[in-house]
């Protein structure tokens, strides 16, 4: 059995302090807030099923992918939970932010807070052009798709919806949301037995 790794403590951390963590501890920094996300495997289905919607159309100059880093500032090192990057940096991680077109973050109980706003702050001022927040936390699961206004480096909602998605942004892609909720249902039912 392996021991937990015991953080060093700090009241802020900088993406320089990050060389001091094991290497695979899967790790956040938010405004300089250290944040070691635990995701469930509810939470990791919804982010691949997101993924594989993404796929269908993605033009071939682009990757879509899950949990991985991106580099934005000293205090900031955020990890979508779904994310679309230029397919050049497929090698890379960090990825630098200012090549990604799309971040998506999947609330948890535990996030609400900082997938609407904080994350939502960090990716506009760094010019991530869309914002997906999926919210699988009420009776049926809701994707509220904002755009970025480039004067204000802020985002503006564009669509809000628990039920078929489909945008043109970054690409056409369509997001099923009730065949989502169904899916998380079944999932959740089984654990009741």
């Amino acid at each position: 059995m392996t021991a937990a790794p015991i953080l060093p403590e700090r009241h802020e951390w900088t993406v320089d302090d990050l060389g001091d963590l094991p290497k695979d501890l899967p790790y956040e920094l938010i405004n300089g807030r250290l944040i070691v996300p635990s995701p469930t495997a509810l939470h990791q289905e919804i982010c691949v099923e997101l993924l594989l919607a993404m796929r269908i159309n993605c033009p071939p100059e682009f990757l879509v992918s899950i949990d991985l880093s991106m580099r934005v500032d000293r205090r900031n090192e955020p990890r979508p939970d779904v994310v679309v990057i230029r397919r050049k940096h497929a090698g890379r991680s960090p990825v630098p932010v200012e090549d990604a077109l799309l971040a998506v973050e999947v609330v948890s109980p535990t996030s609400h807070f900082r997938d609407l706003y904080d994350k939502a702050k960090v990716y506009a001022r760094s010019g991530v052009r869309s914002y997906w927040v999926v919210d699988p936390q009420h009776e049926r699961i809701a994707l509220t798709e904002y755009t970025l206004d480039g004067a204000a480096r802020e985002y503006e909602q564009l669509a809000h919806t628990e039920d078929l998605f489909v945008t043109e942004r970054p690409w056409k892609v369509s997001v099923d949301l009730p065949a989502l909720t169904a899916r998380r249902n079944d999932l959740l039912a089984v654990e009741e037995d």
